[in-house]
């Protein structure tokens, strides 16, 4: 009794170090910003101004337009005031809301791309309502332009909401072009430096990744380029900063790449069948 008495003693006091540490090192610092919140904030303020189907319902109307946009740069200056040196980030914001025309193009080209290219999408509101692809495109078109203009850790919070939202990765600092189309989705790593022609079809399970994992490579190259009309089946790896997939190119499913292949390659996984033994002790199959 009095061992167990000792025991919770001790662990009260080991947890009152604990709060008077943090209150130590919090009493050096501003309490930081809740930036995975104000993440979602942004995203859904974002989705909500580029498209009438992501509106607040008491902002559908033309009128809800303008709210909707000043909600955005609200939201959006104050999550970036505490990150970007002082005195900038009304320029910063001014800049981002600059690239939104260009954003929303981009990205009736990616739902239409996806509607003209899947059986089953109906419409182009159902693509950009219901598909995680066209989510998490979205979201990383957004996320790319304030990493472009070098706003720290927020554009990395901002798609890392996507990927929870859709399970699709795609860091900011991915430069992928016109008509992009990412089919299911699922498990899709798109790393920091990789770069995607026009009018790329990827499928789920896809990885766009490095050979090596080092900080030393952090200012280098590290993930693949992928040209123009290339397609890429589900669960294919391709890897390396200076792996080139050739415009044109078919990467089937599962297949390892590690070099690069000329323009309109197909890349195939061989799959061998081999005849089962009699009584080969298995019990069921997939």
């Amino acid at each position: 009794m009095n061992s167990s008495h000792d025991d919770a003693a001790a662990a009260r006091a080991t947890w009152r170090a604990l709060i008077d540490a943090l209150k130590a090192e919090r009493s050096d610092c501003a309490a930081p910003r809740p930036v995975r919140a104000m993440a979602d904030e942004v995203a859904r303020a974002s989705l909500a101004v580029l498209f009438a189907q992501f509106a607040h319902p008491s902002r559908l109307g033309a009128a809800g337009v303008e709210a909707e946009a000043a909600h955005l740069e609200a939201v959006l200056r104050a999550v970036i005031t505490p990150l970007v040196p002082e005195g900038t980030a009304n320029d910063v914001v001014a800049t981002f809301l600059g690239t939104l025309p260009a954003v929303r193009d981009a990205l009736l080209l990616d739902a239409q791309a996806i509607t003209s290219g899947d059986p089953a999408a109906g419409s182009l509101d159902e693509v950009i309502i219901a598909y995680p692809g066209f989510l998490a495109t979205a979201i990383h078109r957004v996320s790319h332009e304030l990493y472009k203009l070098q706003v720290p850790l927020f554009p990395r919070v901002l798609s890392e909401w996507a990927h929870r939202e859709t399970g699709i990765d795609i860091h900011p600092g991915a430069e992928i072009g016109a008509g992009f189309a990412i089919d299911h989705g699922t498990g899709v790593v798109i790393g920091e430096t990789s770069t995607i022609g026009d009018r790329v079809r990827i499928y789920q399970g896809v990885t766009l990744g490095a050979l090596a994992v080092s900080k030393k490579l952090a200012n280098r190259k590290r993930h693949p380029t992928i040209g123009d009309d290339v397609v890429i089946y589900a669960n294919a790896t391709i890897l390396g900063g200076n792996t080139v997939v050739g415009d044109g190119s078919v990467i089937g499913g599962n297949v390892w790449l590690t070099t690069s292949v000329p323009p309109r390659s197909v890349v195939q996984f061989q799959s061998t069948v081999e005849k089962r033994q009699e009584d080969d002790g298995i019990e069921w199959h997939i």
